[in-house]
């Protein structure tokens, strides 16, 4: 585990993070302008559809099926845990609870990028279809966590608009239109395009990018003061469970070492992307600060930094 963590710990994209984070703390100017950061985030994600969907092509709907199946009751059950969690040992109120529970039961991008990276680095690489599963991951939780603050709430308000603000949001697009475009590409079409998509540039424009989400998670730290000691354990352990719990899914679902890593790693994370905008529709009443300091102040820096490795260590064990 020393050995892995070491690995992980002085690789680019952890010391690229940890740099914008020291950026932010010294009150240092740097930061990416805001469209090169976007475009960034738009690249990665419709890098990663193109890339699962010439894979999905290449595969067997038959070895899709039964880790399809498993990582949608996954995507039900991490916003359920979230919130039962939220209420009866945090004694957090419905909105709250509800809002933050949307955002654990949604999934954040760059920590599937980040896992991506780590296992093929590790020498297993995750199984091609992997952006399948992260896609199928990425709405149930929301929809679930919101309709149980909605009906709590006393009635549901702006279903339609949530709905459309996640199915239509530019994750979803991406990477559901990426793996189409990918899908149905020729061979010889996308061996023309596939080094700008992989390899090299990828992880370069990977590194860049969690630089600027260093520097994202270092203005949220300030906010630590008021969320208290339960937020900061809660998302810890929240990460650490749900992970496990997707590491087992994955071994049940018969993905190798790499694939149930990344099964893990996105169990684990928080949506700060997707999530936002739905609950703000939703739940207007729920508190914007807890939710995000708690996905992206505590929980993503967990996992890039220590959470990663860990997966990897029990995906080992569980499959090997």
């Amino acid at each position: 585990m020393g050995a892995i963590l070491e690995v992980n710990l002085l690789s680019p994209i952890t010391l690229a993070f940890v740099l914008g984070v020291i950026a932010r703390l010294v009150r240092s100017e740097f930061s990416l302008p805001r469209d090169v950061y976007a475009g960034l985030g738009i690249y990665l994600l419709f890098a990663l559809g193109l890339k699962g969907g010439v894979e999905l092509a290449k595969a067997s709907w038959g070895v899709i099926v039964l880790p399809a199946v498993i990582t949608l009751a996954l995507g039900c059950i991490r916003p359920l845990t979230s919130y039962a969690v939220l209420r009866r040992v945090g004694g957090l109120g419905v909105s709250d609870s509800a809002g933050i529970a949307a955002h654990y039961g949604s999934v954040s991008a760059v920590t599937f990028i980040a896992a991506m990276s780590f296992a093929a680095g590790m020498d297993t690489p995750a199984e091609g279809y992997m952006p399948t599963l992260l896609a199928l991951l990425e709405t149930p939780g929301i929809a679930i966590a919101l309709t149980i603050g909605a009906l709590k709430m006393g009635g549901s308000r702006n279903t339609r608009e949530v709905m459309h603000e996640v199915l239509t949001g530019r994750t979803l697009v991406l990477l559901v239109g990426g793996m189409a475009v990918g899908y149905v590409s020729a061979p010889e079409a996308w061996a023309q395009v596939a080094p700008f998509y992989d390899g090299a540039i990828f992880k370069g424009a990977l590194v860049l990018f969690l630089l600027e989400m260093g520097v994202v998670a270092g203005e949220r730290l300030n906010d630590l003061r008021q969320t208290g000691a339960f937020l900061v354990a809660f998302g810890i352990a929240m990460a650490v469970i749900h992970g496990l719990l997707g590491a087992a899914a994955g071994a049940v679902a018969g993905l190798g070492v790499g694939g149930t890593t990344v099964l893990a790693a996105m169990s684990a994370s928080a949506s700060y992307i997707a999530a936002p905008p739905a609950v703000r529709l939703t739940l207007p009443d729920a508190n914007p600060t807890l939710s995000l300091t708690a996905s992206l102040a505590i929980t993503f820096p967990f996992n890039i930094i220590v959470g990663i490795p860990l997966y990897y260590q029990f995906a080992s064990w569980l499959v090997r």
